[in-house]
């Protein structure tokens, strides 16, 4: 079954016709084809690039890959058709060509030191275990691997980096010479600045950076995930803290408070930004909108980059293509055009995904 498509593509800016055969694009007419959509807003299908479905609700990890599939479709029914999963502690590699889940790019299980990450998340080791674990992580995957950079450390009363310098840097190069990409948790100053000299290929949230590492992002051309929705947390995170440990309450809530500066100095440096929403234990799926209208209200970033981080910009990054010929048959249309008013995100008209309409 084809199906014919007509609508204003973004980014391109120019209304035309495309057709959806099996999971490819053509823009060669098809006989026979049914259309779809003919009019409306056409974007290569959202991507949420920080993202578990491998974690349930309240923070354990999942059931089985029943319950991995409903996390998926939660976010598939808000325009997300391809989902960077940074760190599950359930494998699921049968879902990566699965019709009704989102396309994954997957990390193993998060790299993490002993007793100072979520329970039964990560895979824990010692400094000397790094590198090693690093790599069978890698295989884990299907090209990225997922490191804690940093953590609370109940000993000092605040956020600190989960293993020494050399261990961090030695961890971003077993990766590399895995072949995968390394992304990092990191909230504090230290293990970031570490991380990002070391040439780790992404951060995720990145409250800690200063201006100096940001320019320092650029010139590599390392990507950030700020997932502003998971910062917006800090408040309570500080609150439920504040007893046992008043220092790090203090810290999380000036990395909140700066962290909108943080991102919109990212942005105007040209650093690489994509859309995160880091669901999964604590931030329930589907909240794609939420995160990309952050990003524009709170960092200021234009409508159409924010499009941008959460489409066929992310899309070419993961190496998932977009709405060229040949490119894969993922794609949302809005009614109305959502660079001139972001909260159009919020209502997908039609979406099809793995060249299937989505209901």
């Amino acid at each position: 079954m084809a199906f014919h498509v007509r609508g204003v593509l973004l980014p391109d800016d120019e209304e035309r016709d495309l057709w959806l055969v099996g999971d490819r694009v053509t823009f060669s007419p098809v006989a026979g084809a049914e259309t779809i959509a003919d009019c409306g807003y056409v974007l290569p299908g959202l991507v949420d690039a920080h993202c578990h479905i491998g974690i349930a609700p309240g923070g354990a990890p999942i059931g089985g890959i029943a319950q991995a599939k409903e996390l998926a479709a939660a976010d598939r029914d808000s325009g997300v058709l391809a989902i960077r999963d940074c760190g599950s502690p359930y494998p699921y590699p049968m879902l990566d060509d699965d019709p009704d889940v989102p396309r994954l790019a997957r990390a193993g299980r998060h790299v993490a030191p002993p007793k100072r990450y979520l329970r039964d998340i990560g895979a824990e080791v010692e400094a000397p275990e790094v590198p090693g674990e690093v790599a069978a992580q890698a295989r884990a995957g299907n090209g990225w691997v997922k490191l804690v950079g940093d953590w609370i450390d109940r000993a000092v009363g605040d956020l600190a980096p989960a293993w020494d310098a050399a261990t961090l840097e030695a961890a971003v190069g077993a990766a590399q010479a895995a072949g995968a990409r390394i992304t990092a948790h990191t909230f504090s100053e230290e293990a970031v600045a570490v991380l990002v000299r070391a040439g780790i290929d992404c951060v995720e949230h990145g409250t800690g950076l200063s201006l100096d590492l940001v320019d320092e992002m650029a010139r590599r051309g390392t990507a950030l995930v700020p997932t502003m929705i998971n910062i917006a947390t800090f408040g309570d995170i500080a609150a439920r803290a504040e007893e046992k440990f008043p220092g790090y309450a203090r810290h999380m809530r000036a990395l909140h408070d700066g962290f909108p500066a943080v991102v919109r100095a990212a942005y105007e440096a040209g650093v690489p930004l994509y859309t995160g929403t880091d669901a999964g234990g604590g931030i329930t799926h589907g909240r794609i909108a939420d995160e990309m209208l952050r990003l524009h209200e709170e960092a200021g970033m234009a409508p159409f980059d924010v499009l941008r981080a959460a489409s066929w910009g992310a899309r070419e990054w993961l190496g998932f293509p977009g709405l060229v010929e040949g490119g894969l048959a993922d794609l949302v249309v809005y009614a109305e055009d959502p660079r001139r008013d972001l909260r159009v995100v919020r209502a997908p008209q039609r979406m099809v995904l793995r060249g299937r309409v989505l209901p």
